[in-house]
């Protein structure tokens, strides 16, 4: 039956060509939409993790209240020590120190004067001779001019921060902060290198400096705003709930609020919402998909069945039961819908494959962005993603033969006669 009912498909394109057309475009575009959601969200995890989060964080419990106001007086103190301890005791992790900063950064001019100056956020991590931040910073690629820091009271600065300052390697820049200890820090570093994330937030004023430089300008000796973790590979939830559990009950105390507390990557920025949110929107898109091509495709076939009027009784007519011709409507819904979605699903991994390698620079309509993600939109094809667009592609189809066939069969077999002598 499934063969006569294909030859009877390909010879009637007015049966299958409209209707394999439109499900090839929604399948394509579920696809697409499902592999762009899987890389918005994948980038969003990589980025924070990268530049703020980690797939764990310590803090001391006072700075965690208020850790947005970067309050390095409330920070871990011998940091070292406690590195050398989680070390030990999570071997297969990667830890690094961090202290973020802000203030202004002046640039002189010859004369020692101020010629430009500017609001700075600043990251302090293990720069020197630490190839592990530099691969995880990506700074080689990053950087844009200049080299690396190679040598105490060396800074790299983002690109557009150096073309607002007006700024080039080997200038002088000065540092005006506030140090650990409630007084004004003032320092000067020697820019080496403009670097460009390519995310807004970060390029727009943003310098890495090498954690013991930052240390000695704010007076913050074996002291460390942030410690964070990563997992070899990509982040995992449930290792990460793990370590935190284990870390807490050893070292936080809940009267003592210097004490360390690590928390996970989605306990920070909003992003257990956010990915929670990516998640549902995945099932929210697929969802509106099967609705609305169901409904496209219960209207051909209710068109379509009007012109099968008489097909439909000279069945009737020479023995075939309503229920037969029903299960082959089903069936042809099936093929048509496995047809539209091998084509869909060639053209939707395409276009997924393309944003995956290439990507999409959206940098000019996120120059104002306060989020940390790339300005380059990438999908990701995961697994799932061969097999998604055949939930849309099949059960659209199924559904709308189904219902449009309902309105076939329900007419009595006397009004198919009449309409067959006509």
């Amino acid at each position: 039956m499934i063969k006569f009912l294909l030859k009877g498909l390909l010879r009637d394109r007015h049966r299958s060509l409209f209707p394999v057309i439109i499900i090839a475009g929604g399948v394509a575009l579920s696809v697409l939409l499902y592999c762009y959601i899987q890389g918005f969200g994948s980038d969003l995890v990589r980025t924070n993790a990268i530049y703020d989060t980690g797939h764990v964080k310590i803090m001391t419990q006072a700075y965690k209240k208020i850790a947005d106001q970067i309050p390095n007086d409330l920070a871990i103190a011998n940091a070292d020590k406690m590195v050398k301890e989680l070390n030990t005791e999570f071997p297969d992790m990667e830890w690094s120190q961090r202290i973020k900063f802000g203030g202004l950064l002046d640039i002189p001019d010859e004369n020692g004067e101020t010629k430009e100056q500017g609001a700075v956020q600043g990251i302090g991590l293990e720069i020197l001779n630490n190839e592990q931040n530099i691969e995880r910073f990506n700074l080689r690629k990053a950087l844009k001019e200049g080299q690396l820091p190679n040598q105490k009271g060396e800074i790299l600065i983002t690109s557009e921060f150096a073309k607002n300052l007006k700024v080039k390697p080997g200038h002088t820049a000065t540092l005006i902060s506030t140090a650990a200890d409630g007084s004004m820090a003032i320092y000067n570093f020697t820019i080496s290198g403009i670097i460009e994330f390519g995310i807004s937030f970060l390029d727009n004023n943003t310098i890495l400096v090498d954690i013991r430089d930052i240390r000695a300008a704010l007076n913050m000796y074996k002291s460390s705003g942030e410690i964070v973790g990563y997992f070899p590979g990509n982040f995992n939830q449930e290792k990460a709930n793990q370590v935190a559990a284990q870390f807490n009950q050893k070292y936080s105390k809940p009267d003592d609020r210097f004490s360390p507390n690590m928390v996970t990557l989605r306990e920070q920025n909003g992003l257990d919402q956010m990915l929670a949110l990516i998640n549902a929107e995945s099932f929210i898109i697929i969802g509106i998909f099967i609705f609305v091509m169901s409904l496209v495709l219960w209207n051909t076939g209710l068109m379509s069945g009007i012109r099968r009027y008489g097909e439909i009784g000279v069945r009737l007519a020479i023995g075939e039961s309503k229920s037969d011709v029903y299960i082959s409507l089903l069936w042809e819904g099936l093929l048509i819908g496995i047809a539209g979605t091998i084509v869909g699903n060639i053209f939707g991994l395409g276009f997924s494959y393309y944003l995956q390698e290439v990507g999409l620079d959206v940098s000019d309509m996120m120059q104002d962005s306060s989020a940390l993600m790339s300005t380059v939109l990438r999908a990701r094809i995961n697994t799932p993603a061969y097999f998604i667009g055949f939930i849309p592609g099949l059960l659209a189809t199924f559904l709308g033969n189904a219902i449009s066939g309902i309105g076939i069969i329900n007419r009595e077999t006397a009004q198919l006669f009449k309409e067959l002598e006509r």
